[in-house]
């Protein structure tokens, strides 16, 4: 299993042999509702497009996990898993094959790869997007993928998890709380799974922010400071701290 991280909450996963894109804002800036001032992401260059792509996955229908930019210069006949409200905004883009999860949905890409929906984050007072569970069905090796550190109860029904991917700090704003849940979040979803292996997600990598948005954001926590609390809770996790742009092979036994 490779896992390369390529800034926010954007990840190539290469498992059973299928190279999957999870969530990719690679060119251009991330802005929210046309509205710079108020938040705007960049990096000094773009990411390039990795050459191998088997299948697109996407979390939410936000432009941090659905970049519109991204999205309109990818193949528009790259088979496209995602949450409801992420088919729409694909299929308003020229995507056709679109396979769209409700939470416990699942769908089986090229008899190597499974992925099934769960319950993920709250997007306003009534809309859930989606976390993922990938399982290689040669080997039976999973992924949890959750980028905003909501992990629904029912994962403890799922068994071990070989690798998780989620958020490791708290991120918030002040009065409004948190919007990225982190450390307490990331350490209860290890306890019920037991993973061997955790990388966090949504930390920037190589991007940059800035607006108005960014200067009341509170960030709290480190990787370091996670893998203590693994330890302490008698957990032999590794947290580890990927390097955005290198293929990392993760350790499993």
């Amino acid at each position: 299993m490779y896992l390369t991280y390529l800034d926010s909450n954007s990840w190539l996963l290469e498992l059973g042999g299928q190279n999957i894109l999870i969530d990719p804002w690679l060119v251009g800036p991330l802005v929210f509702g046309n509205l710079p001032w108020l938040f705007k992401g960049y990096r000094p260059q773009d990411r390039a497009i990795p050459e191998t792509i088997d299948l697109v996955v996407l979390s939410q229908g936000l432009e941090d996990h659905a970049h519109p930019q991204t999205l309109k210069q990818l193949n528009k006949n790259l088979p496209v898993v995602g949450s409801p409200n992420a088919a729409k905004v694909v299929k308003e883009f020229g995507y056709t094959n679109i396979h769209s999860l409700e939470h416990g949905q699942t769908y089986r890409f090229n008899e190597q790869v499974e992925i099934q929906a769960v319950p993920g984050s709250p997007i306003g007072p009534t809309l859930v997007e989606n976390g993922y569970i990938f399982k290689e069905l040669s080997r039976g090796k999973t992924v949890y993928y959750e980028p905003h550190g909501y992990h629904s109860p029912t994962l403890q029904e799922k068994g071990p998890i070989d690798v998780i991917i989620t958020p490791m700090i708290d991120l918030g704003l002040p009065i409004v709380g948190p919007i990225i849940k982190g450390t307490e979040s990331a350490l209860k979803v290890a306890q019920w799974v037991k993973p061997q292996v955790m990388l966090p997600t949504a930390a920037g990598g190589d991007v940059k922010f800035e607006g108005l948005l960014i200067s009341l954001l509170r960030a709290e926590g480190t990787v370091e400071d996670f893998q203590q609390k693994l330890s302490a809770q008698g957990l032999s996790t590794q947290a580890l701290s990927p390097t955005p742009g290198e293929r990392l092979e993760v350790p499993l036994h």
